[in-house]
């Protein structure tokens, strides 16, 4: 395992309790180096969304349990928010509660000259995503997927 599989794990494993006592979910955790700085990013949610308070307070729980485990070896900064409107759908639990939803997908390469697709989620499996768009419907590897995001309309 990875340095950065190795401390989104243990993260993850430490919030649980805090996002349960919190009544939150745990939506994604990830470390990331921007520039010169290392993140360390807690992404919560709840059905009717979260706020600032629900944030500040996993935020809170959250820094004092990573001071006493202290396993992150680099300076980071620890950031806990909502995942978005515009969420990216990273893992399984992520597309089996978007079937239905409008996404947009982005390809690394053209799949028929283009890149970008929008449409609902149909289904996915361990290899596929599938998407209804205005042109039918369209699977695509998920190896060949930059990007799947729920689509958000104003």
């Amino acid at each position: 395992m990875s340095k950065r599989e190795t401390y989104e794990s243990r993260t993850e494993a430490l919030l649980q309790p805090i996002a349960e006592a919190n009544a939150v979910e745990i939506y994604d955790v990830e470390y990331v180096k921007e520039g010169a700085d290392w993140y360390l990013r807690a992404y919560i949610d709840k059905p009717e969304g979260v706020n600032i308070q629900d944030c500040e307070n996993v935020s809170r729980a959250l820094s004092e349990a990573l001071d006493r485990e202290d396993f992150v070896e680099d300076a980071y900064i620890l950031e806990v928010s909502s995942p978005g409107l515009g969420r990216a759908l990273k893992k399984d639990k992520h597309l089996e509660k978007s079937i239905g939803s409008r996404v947009e997908v982005k390809t690394y390469k053209p799949v028929e000259k283009c890149k970008e697709f929008s449409g609902v989620l149909k289904a996915y499996d361990k290899e596929t995503i599938t998407v209804e768009t205005e042109g039918g419907e369209m699977v695509f590897l998920k190896g060949d997927v930059a990007l799947i995001r729920l689509a958000f309309d104003f």
